[in-house]
């Protein structure tokens, strides 16, 4: 779980160690987001000042693990210059020593990191879906950029998107603020699409109440870490459809970016004769399961809503 800006404020250092305490009771595991901050970053965010200089990453990291934390998300990096790709290692480096893994907002694309630094999880780069409640131009193009960013921004490196996000519209009371225009089936698909080994779920505690039971199921079991990545079809700005392999399971998420309903015919011949779960689109778009086999010339078909999505799975 990660704990997000201003928890310094809103929680403070004191009773975090009894939240991690108890989380950790609950085998739940919490990340802390830190500002990057220096003379470079005016952000306001808090906690400030403690990723900046060595002496403050040392203290700041050693009371971490102190208390169980498992890692960090650092946010608001300045551009490329020097001194900034410079920190960006030195927090890696020193997260490294202290046992903490890394995460980093507003930040540079990471070429080469996740084989420099075992404890380099993932990074932003993207322009992600904290973006679907800022802006309603940008929830009107998710589905259009699900079928981009798995072809030119996934590939480089882990993408920690944020993918799947279950409320209708992006409030408390679900009855104000910008509008979801992608289907359920879409954003369980996204789960699977975007490659992220740490993957930060947007849910609200009415989700869990409102989805069926096959939606949370799904959420409990998704991998994160995958030995195999395979391009099935698609079309940078049309649709996309990867398949992915954790262990011996298979799982293929399959999106488009068009105003009108999709049939596909995907390919999939290691899979022949094998009967998968797929999780579809409803006419409702909410997210229906039911068994499907795969033919024996490898093909299955498919139906996608307009911004709407597929996952199958063993």
């Amino acid at each position: 779980m990660l704990i997000d800006a201003f928890w310094d404020q809103k929680i403070g250092r004191e009773k975090m160690a009894d939240l991690v305490r108890e989380a950790r009771a609950q085998k739940v595991d919490v990340l802390l987001w830190y500002n990057s901050n220096g003379s470079w970053n005016d952000a306001p965010q808090t906690p400030l000042h403690g990723m900046d200089t060595a002496p403050a990453r040392h203290r700041e990291m050693a009371w971490m693990k102190s208390i169980g934390v498992k890692g960090i998300k650092v946010d608001f990096f300045g551009g490329d210059k020097q001194v900034t790709m410079k920190l960006y290692e030195d927090i890696l480096t020193d997260a490294n020593v202290h046992g903490l893994h890394v995460n980093f907002h507003g930040a540079t694309l990471p070429r080469g990191w996740e084989r420099m630094y075992p404890n380099h999880m993932t990074s932003e780069a993207v322009t992600a879906s904290e973006n679907l409640v800022f802006s309603q131009g940008f929830a009107d193009r998710e589905a259009f950029n699900s079928t981009v960013f798995p072809f030119v921004r996934n590939p480089v490196s882990a993408m920690d998107y944020g993918p799947l996000v279950l409320n209708k519209r992006f409030s408390r009371d679900q009855r104000r603020g910008t509008e979801r225009k992608t289907t359920d089936a879409f954003q369980l698909a996204t789960a699977v699409l975007y490659q992220s080994p740490v993957q930060h779920f947007g849910l609200a505690p009415n989700n869990l109440e409102e989805q069926p039971a096959h939606v949370i199921d799904f959420l409990k079991r998704v991998p994160v870490v995958w030995d195999e990545t395979r391009f099935v079809d698609g079309y940078p700005g049309r649709f996309a459809v990867l398949a992915r392999r954790s262990g011996e399971q298979w799982y293929v998420a399959a999106t488009h970016a068009g105003r009108e309903r999709r049939e596909l015919t995907i390919s999939l011949p290691w899979l022949e004769g094998k009967t998968l779960s797929l999780i579809h689109d409803q006419s409702d778009r909410s997210a229906g399961i039911k068994q499907v086999t795969v033919h024996r010339d490898g093909v299955v078909p498919l139906v996608l809503e307009p911004g709407g999505g597929a996952v199958l799975f063993q």
